[in-house]
């Protein structure tokens, strides 16, 4: 933890980009998904990109290998969805400590390469937690507005398995992102906080949420400062958002959470907004050219990307953030490290 505050007080950090559109340009087929080992599995597989960490790792690796060589300072783990709830849809709940487990192992092996090549430019792994596909907070039936499809101590014990596994597997860091509901991430911090009780370590914690629309408003309802004020209660090492939004429609929300927290602050925004198929046009050169601004105003610590993004994305991101400082935190921020 202490190695990578003292970095980001120096210089801005960069994150990886899209896993998911780096693994569209393999083209698996079912057959890919599951592997020699799960060729007799009765449900379909393919979609289930988590599952890939086990019977393509060494796609997993190369996707990793990648985003470092353009300049990413961490990786995010292939887990986004690796929780019991998340591995409902395709019956693999049994193999979750397995799937966090792996996929963290390869990463910190990539990452460890990197780190040794140029020890100078330490590389770091964030173990990725999704924020599942149910909501604790909201009704799922429009008729039944009482109804939740999931409950606290659910969420939160899902969410411990996943952060003893991606510990247990290497991870440098913990990052609850995509957060659309902050009682789901009130769950997984629960889990973490447990977790290093229990096992009596610190690991560095990131926190990122998703401002959904223009309405500059979590998919609960919650405005940005009510979506900070929500998780301050742990000691984290960063607050920031993802998803959703291209650079430019995230910038005024990122300015505000940037004003109003004394942590390191985060940014993995979309490659723009998806075009009619759902694609991604923005291009390496565009999204620099807004993430500049980012910069220019002082607003991040971590910048990355997130739907649609890639290493070309990555590597212009990495060029221009060595030319900025780091936002300045509080004192506060320094006290909880």
């Amino acid at each position: 933890m202490s190695d990578i505050f003292k970095i980001l007080q120096h210089r801005i950090l960069v994150l990886d980009g899209a896993m998911g559109t780096m693994l569209q340009r393999y083209n698996f087929t079912e057959n890919d998904f599951r592997g020699s080992r799960f060729k007799d599995f009765k449900h379909s597989l393919k979609g289930n990109n988590d599952l890939l960490s086990l019977t393509q790792p060494e796609a997993i690796a190369q996707v990793h290998a990648k985003y470092f060589e353009a300049g990413a300072d961490i990786v995010e783990t292939n887990t986004f969805s690796s929780t019991t709830i998340g591995m409902t849809d395709y019956h693999m709940e049994d193999l979750v400590y397995e799937l966090n487990y792996e996929s963290a192992k390869i990463a910190k092996q990539v990452a460890d390469e990197f780190t040794k090549q140029n020890p100078e430019k330490p590389r770091f792994v964030a173990g990725s937690i999704g924020p599942t596909n149910r909501t604790a907070s909201l009704s799922p039936d429009v008729n039944r507005p009482e109804f939740r499809a999931i409950t606290f101590e659910e969420l939160r014990m899902a969410y411990k398995q996943q952060v003893e596994a991606l510990v247990d597997g290497g991870a440098d860091i913990l990052l609850v992102e995509t957060v659309f509901d902050t009682l789901n991430a009130k769950a997984a911090l629960f889990a973490i906080q447990e977790v290093k009780e229990e096992h009596n370590i610190d690991i560095p914690v990131m926190v990122s949420g998703t401002i959904t629309d223009a309405s500059g408003r979590t998919l609960s309802g919650q405005t940005v400062e009510a979506f900070l004020i929500s998780i301050s209660h742990i000691p984290l090492l960063s607050v920031g958002f993802n998803c959703a939004l291209g650079a430019d429609q995230l910038q005024p929300y990122l300015k505000r959470l940037s004003h109003e927290t004394d942590f390191f602050t985060s940014a993995h925004p979309n490659a723009g907004l998806p075009n009619a198929f759902g694609e991604y046009d923005q291009t390496a050169k565009q999204m620099q050219q807004l993430i500049e601004n980012y910069l220019k105003d002082g607003l991040v610590n971590i910048i990355g990307g997130c739907c649609g993004t890639t290493p070309e994305h990555i590597k212009a991101i990495a060029e221009v953030a060595a030319k900025y400082k780091p936002r300045t935190v509080g004192s506060s921020a320094v006290k909880n490290f």
